[in-house]
């Protein structure tokens, strides 16, 4: 969109950011070991003791040491022959590692398992201690889901949108179709402009900022912003399309000319730098110029696809664009709704959650650059922690909202046929260009497929919701 133009572009989602792995990091002293991970919900987490008797610690490190004894190949001794005096002290730490990861995760799950607790985070250790000899004894925090009551959910309503594509609206699209097919070509005799032309132009605008001070220039603006500059813009004069500050302006213009004026944005204007500002612009007119526009026949008909005639093509816009109109406004609606529910049912979030749809709203913005063009150099200066913020509040509704969805699916029976998630593996296979197969038993490995199939069932849900509370 120019500032030209009255009509905004479609408003487009802001997701530019880089994913960062969340703060995670161990202190090991002397037998002691605390781990730091990401803050956890006070309401939803969850705290746990556990201690493994010493006899189970000794026998675990003299096993771990005995298969070391085995593999190690020191100079000096013969395979299988190293002492064990030197085993434990050249790899204390890997030992010592072996002996945790056989141990504390045994016994954290023997733990949750006979309390039945669920945690939906990873584990965060706290106070463990660990020495040969002696009782392995440790603290494990973690969160919980949140019970989620649903209760009155069928007491929420939305109004179902008209979705009749109108006159209008069909109009504008086939103005659209035609305009891209449109040529352009320069008016040869000297003459002004009139409406129905279009104008060639140059131009360089400043807003003018509310606050000025005199200086001994003159006035001065107190915040100076970056200018607004365009060249070799076109624009119609008289069209509907056309802010008409510029078409009074520039009517009766001529080719070489400078113009100077100021132009009232409304305060909904579709871009927001000048959305209720007031910009003085310097424009100058380069050329006059002529659109003309395809016949609306057989022939163009083709040119745009498998069309035999023009009702055909007409027949066929007129279908896709009211199939668009329809999906936004239902798309909107659904949105519309789902907030509603969001609203209804107050619930605590698990942080673990809220972190990881930041890392998948952030990796989605991160493609998004790489896409554009942006180098990794700049993206590695981008504000890391400025970025996951301003995706927290958007991030927490997602969840509160998969989360509510997930429990409507259960109160509803809703479930997603293997057929139905083959099909869509399908269409992945063909947008990424990998192997059907190799795709599956990646996302098998991963725990995509699980994913995939969990966003197919709130999509499902969600659809089903718009039928039944839609009036």
């Amino acid at each position: 969109m120019t500032p030209t133009e009255t009509t905004a572009s479609p408003e487009q989602m802001n997701e530019t950011a880089v994913a960062t792995p969340a703060h995670d990091h161990e202190h090991d002293h002397a037998g002691h070991t605390h781990s730091h991970g990401p803050a956890l919900n006070p309401e939803l987490s969850r705290e746990i003791a556990v201690e493994v008797p010493a006899d189970e610690v000794s026998k675990s490190f003299k096993t771990v040491v005995k298969r070391y004894q085995k593999l190690a190949r020191i100079p000096g001794f013969r395979a299988g022959k190293v002492p064990e005096t030197l085993i434990r002290s050249k790899f204390s730490k890997e030992i010592r590692q072996e002996v945790l990861e056989q141990l504390v995760s045994a016994r954290f799950r023997e733990e949750i398992n006979s309390r039945g607790l669920k945690p939906v985070s990873e584990p965060q250790l706290l106070d463990l201690q660990l020495n040969d000899g002696q009782p392995l004894q440790f603290k494990a925090a973690f969160e919980v889901a949140p019970e989620i009551s649903i209760e009155g959910y069928e007491t929420v309503t939305i109004a179902r949108p008209d979705v009749a594509l109108t006159d209008d609206e069909y109009e504008m699209e086939l103005s659209r179709v035609l305009d891209s097919h449109a040529t352009v070509e320069p008016v040869e005799e000297e003459r002004a402009l009139v409406d129905g032309d279009w104008a060639e132009i140059r131009f360089e605008g400043k807003v003018k900022d509310l606050a000025q001070t005199v200086t001994e220039d003159g006035l001065q603006d107190a915040a100076a912003q970056e200018p607004i500059s365009g060249d070799d813009v076109l624009l119609e004069i008289g069209g509907k399309n056309t802010l008409p500050a510029f078409t009074e302006a520039l009517r009766g213009a001529k080719p070489g000319q400078e113009l100077t004026f100021e132009v009232s944005y409304p305060a909904e204007f579709g871009e927001a730098r000048l959305a209720g500002q007031t910009v003085g612009y310097d424009v100058t007119v380069k050329a006059i110029k002529r659109k003309t526009y395809p016949e609306k026949d057989a022939e163009f008909a083709k040119q745009m696809g498998n069309y035999e005639s023009w009702d055909e093509f007409e027949a066929k816009l007129r279908e896709h664009a009211a199939n668009r109109k329809k999906e936004a406004l239902e798309n909107r609606a659904k949105d519309q709704l789902l907030e509603q529910l969001i609203a209804k049912f107050t619930f605590p979030v698990p942080e673990a959650f809220i972190e990881r749809q930041i890392d998948a709203r952030l990796d989605r913005g991160l493609r998004a650059l790489a896409q554009q063009g942006m180098s990794m150099e700049d993206m590695r200066k981008l504000d890391f922690p400025r970025l996951r913020a301003a995706q927290r509040d958007q991030a927490v509704n997602e969840v509160k909202a998969s989360l509510v969805l997930d429990r409507i699916a259960e109160a509803e029976g809703v479930t997603v046929a293997d057929e139905d998630v083959d099909r869509e593996l399908f269409m992945l296979s063909i947008q990424s260009r990998e192997p059907l197969d190799t795709l599956r038993e990646r996302l098998k490995s991963d725990g995509g497929l699980d994913r995939i199939r969990e966003q197919m069932r709130r999509e499902k849900t969600g659809n089903l919701l718009y039928e039944k509370l839609s009036a």
